[in-house]
């Protein structure tokens, strides 16, 4: 088993350095941009971009889609903290390391966190480059990124449904097809065999990726109300499975980003705190 424990003296020191590079930057969003979500930058007021390896004691990305820059800015006139960039379990790092940034965002004032990703279709009602929004999830990873919570609520609603309400809002009226779901999580990077996308999908799966889910636990179990986003890039019918292609992986992403990108926006519109 992986292990990374985290001293209070390295959220110390990576807080501190966060504070000496952006002030007292206080951010009521975080992001986290999975595939599908990166032309948000875009759409971003940026004022402070630090990459991750010069961040003491943060994880570096080391998929090559993945940018490494954690920017702090204002987007829909909101003050935001966004990882350009995230981790996966894949990458070796413990659900500790994967979860780090979370616990920089709860330090920083973030209240709410949208999360996305690309993931594979399970649901025969849904089509390759649709966008789902994540009403519950189902964790195969085998393992919990909680272990140093005194009193982690382990059945607590993960997704808010606020957070929810307000994504299915924003894509009516702005016209912009949602489907809603529940998502699985595996360790990856292999992608599944017919026989398990069988047994996901037995499970209660219309979806199954590898990320977030660890992101999502420790968010909700610090007080952060969480947004789950997902982009269908491609479907594992077992009865029909096709070869898994990169290129048209990537091509249903593209599709699906600028619908991604404008249901995000139009959902922080809608959000207010103190």
């Amino acid at each position: 088993m992986r292990r990374s424990t985290r001293t209070e003296n390295q959220h110390k020191e990576t807080f501190g350095f966060i504070s000496s590079a952006a002030g007292d930057f206080k951010a009521g969003i975080g992001i986290i941009l999975g595939t599908g979500l990166g032309g948000l930058v875009k759409d971003i007021s940026i004022e402070h971009k630090i990459e991750y390896s010069s961040i003491p004691h943060f994880p570096v990305s080391t998929v090559e889609s993945h940018h490494g820059n954690l920017i702090l800015g204002k987007i829909s006139g909101k003050n935001a903290v966004v990882m350009q960039g995230r981790f996966h379990y894949y990458e070796n790092y413990s659900h500790e390391d994967i979860t780090y940034p979370v616990r920089l965002m709860n330090a920083l004032g973030v209240k709410y966190l949208i999360v996305s990703n690309a993931c594979g279709g399970l649901n025969p009602g849904f089509r390759k480059a649709d966008l789902m929004i994540m009403r519950d999830h189902i964790n195969f990873h085998y393992d919990t990124p909680l272990k140093n919570f005194k009193f982690p609520v382990s059945n607590k609603a993960l997704y808010s449904s606020e957070l929810i309400a307000m994504a299915e809002k924003a894509a009516l009226e702005n016209k912009i097809n949602v489907r809603k779901g529940v998502y699985l999580s595996l360790h990856g990077p292999a992608l599944e065999t017919k026989a398990e996308y069988r047994m996901v999908r037995r499970f209660g799966a219309d979806a199954v990726g590898m990320s977030t889910i660890p992101e999502a636990t420790v968010a909700a179990n610090l007080g952060i109300k969480t947004l789950g986003l997902s982009i269908i890039t491609d479907m594992g019918l077992p009865d029909n499975l096709k070869p898994a292609v990169l290129a048209e992986i990537l091509e249903a992403a593209a599709i699906a980003e600028p619908k991604m990108t404008l249901l995000t926006k139009k959902t922080i519109e809608m959000l207010s705190f103190n």
